[in-house]
């Protein structure tokens, strides 16, 4: 396990957090977006590799730790938040980062989602979503449309999509953003703010994939999507809920915050604390009736 200090002293560059490996994906794919504004992201804050972990699932999008130099974590299918979680308890001063897809958070690992959710575990969640199974070829995934066209699919899929934000706001977590791998600076500002955010930060980042989803292209987004009105009260769960409802225009921005609540990580150190205490006063006690 990496030294638990951090390291924040030094300039970086984007360089710094760059592996060496080159990206894999297919040309046009809108997850180098999202590995920019990782990079920016680190750098913003100024974290030595070191002190950041990188854990992915499986998936086109989960590749993304090769290509840092911070440690990472290429874990199986959809098991991205036990891995995470596991991480993150053992060194709470490392900076964990949990990136992945749209059918690896919320088909194989929807469960661990919800529950990394309810116990608002302190990660920052960045999700590739691109409405498609990449690296499988093409087939629905979660939030495919209703009606959507694939080779597994030839009259269209009849199943109605996940709703990623709402999904996040009614299991739990404490931050809930969406982004677009098409403004990467906005994205780096985002990722940013949730990992200065104590608790569970989602960021549902439509990523499109140019190979094997024709219909959710970066023009489609573009199009549909527009910046959280200035009123927004991301306080207000009642009118985050709403915009994330909303399908025309799509809302990009932080939709939904609440600052103020105890993190898993916080109840795992009062519960140990609770229990050592607990332990004596057990002990003592046995000891004073035979004494």
């Amino acid at each position: 396990m990496p030294d638990q200090t951090v390291t924040v002293d030094v300039e970086h560059s984007v360089e710094d957090y760059k592996s060496g490996v080159k990206p894999t994906w297919c040309p046009g794919c809108g997850d180098f977006g999202v590995l920019n504004a990782v990079y920016n992201s680190m750098r913003a804050k100024g974290y030595a590799p070191q002190d950041v972990v990188l854990v992915s699932g499986i998936g086109c999008s989960s590749r993304l730790p090769f290509f840092s130099s911070t440690y990472g974590f290429h874990t199986v299918h959809g098991r991205t938040m036990p891995i995470a979680t596991g991480i993150k308890v053992a060194n709470p001063n490392l900076k964990v980062l949990a990136l992945g897809g749209d059918g690896d958070a919320f088909a194989i690992g929807g469960g661990h989602f919800i529950h990394a959710a309810r116990r608002n575990l302190d990660v920052c969640y960045v999700i590739m979503d691109n409405a498609i199974y990449g690296l499988t070829k093409g087939q629905t995934s979660p939030t495919s449309m209703v009606g959507f066209v694939t080779k597994t699919t030839p009259k269209g899929t009849p199943d109605r999509p996940v709703n990623p934000l709402q999904l996040a706001m009614a299991s739990g977590a404490t931050f809930v953003a969406r982004a677009f791998s098409g403004k990467p600076k906005e994205l780096a500002d985002l990722i940013v703010q949730g990992i200065d955010h104590k608790g569970f930060a989602i960021i549902d980042t439509y990523s499109p994939c140019p190979t094997f989803n024709k219909v959710n292209t970066f023009k489609y987004y573009r199009d549909q999507a527009m910046e959280l009105p200035k009123d927004h009260n991301p306080t207000d769960v009642m009118q985050a809920w709403a915009r994330a409802q909303s399908t025309d225009p799509v809302y990009l921005g932080v939709l939904y915050r609440a600052e103020g609540e105890d993190s898993f990580e916080d109840h795992i150190v009062s519960a140990h604390s609770g229990v050592e205490a607990d332990a004596d006063g057990v002990i003592d006690s046995i000891l004073e009736r035979y004494s």
